[in-house]
């Protein structure tokens, strides 16, 4: 990977990028990861758009990769990828992907998921995300399996402070109230958190009306721990009053 700014732009092309394509085929995990990890020193040599054409079909089969650290490679890789090849290349490509990564099996890969709608939504804006990923993020809260409604709700304390009020209020919060009502204690304290993390992000009025509500009935919950994390969001909101 390192001789590609020594080569030149035709070299590269010629010799090392077939050696790179045949390597992300390798049997071992870290031949394949190596190799990801180092793109950014081909890319400055032989372009995005020639790079993205002849790797995007192996990135997508290394993001289903068998070994999850392969995959998380993946993951940290694409928000680059995103930023150079831009929305509508993304949009058409990519998307898909990054919602199945918060309902991977490992959990380093559905926390990176996670991150990475994050910096999607820092690179691409509030109105793309609000188009792209706020609705798919939402369904998910709906998902009847815990593990993916708990990332949907991770991805939303990620995603709330970049795509700013107006679409926490509009958007989150309904959904955020509703989980509360969840049978399983840890949706219940994963919500107090999340609503906790949301008080800076919304008008007062909002806290006053809704937020506190909600954790004052969590508060109540005949489980320890969320009645904890309730309380301690309360704290927050009544520290917040006092100042």
């Amino acid at each position: 990977m390192g001789m590609a700014p020594i080569l030149g732009k035709d070299s590269t092309i010629e010799h090392l990028l077939p050696i790179f394509l045949s390597l992300l085929k390798d049997e071992f995990p870290d031949v394949r990861l190596n190799i990801i990890s180092k793109l950014d020193q081909v890319n400055q040599v032989i372009g995005i758009d020639l790079l993205s054409q002849s790797l995007l079909p192996a990135i997508v089969e290394l993001a289903e990769d068998r070994h999850w650290r392969v995959r998380l490679a993946i993951i940290e890789y694409v928000p680059l990828l995103a930023s150079q090849l831009g929305i509508g290349f993304f949009d058409d490509k990519l998307g898909a992907l990054c919602m199945q990564w918060l309902q991977d099996k490992v959990y380093s890969i559905r926390e990176a998921g996670a991150n990475n709608l994050k910096r999607l939504a820092e690179e691409f804006g509030s109105e793309w995300a609000m188009q792209h990923l706020v609705p798919q993020v939402l369904e998910m809260v709906n998902n009847p399996h815990y593990l993916h409604m708990m990332m949907a709700l991770r991805a939303i304390s990620l995603m709330a402070p970049v795509t700013g009020s107006e679409i926490t209020c509009s958007k989150f919060l309904p959904v955020v109230v509703e989980a509360s009502k969840d049978r399983i204690p840890n949706i219940k304290f994963n919500v107090a958190k999340l609503l906790q993390s949301l008080i800076p992000i919304v008008d007062q009025s909002v806290v006053d009306k809704t937020i506190r509500q909600c954790l004052v009935d969590l508060s109540e919950d005949p489980d320890v721990d969320v009645r904890y994390f309730a309380n301690q969001a309360l704290q927050t909101i009544n520290i917040a009053t006092v100042a």
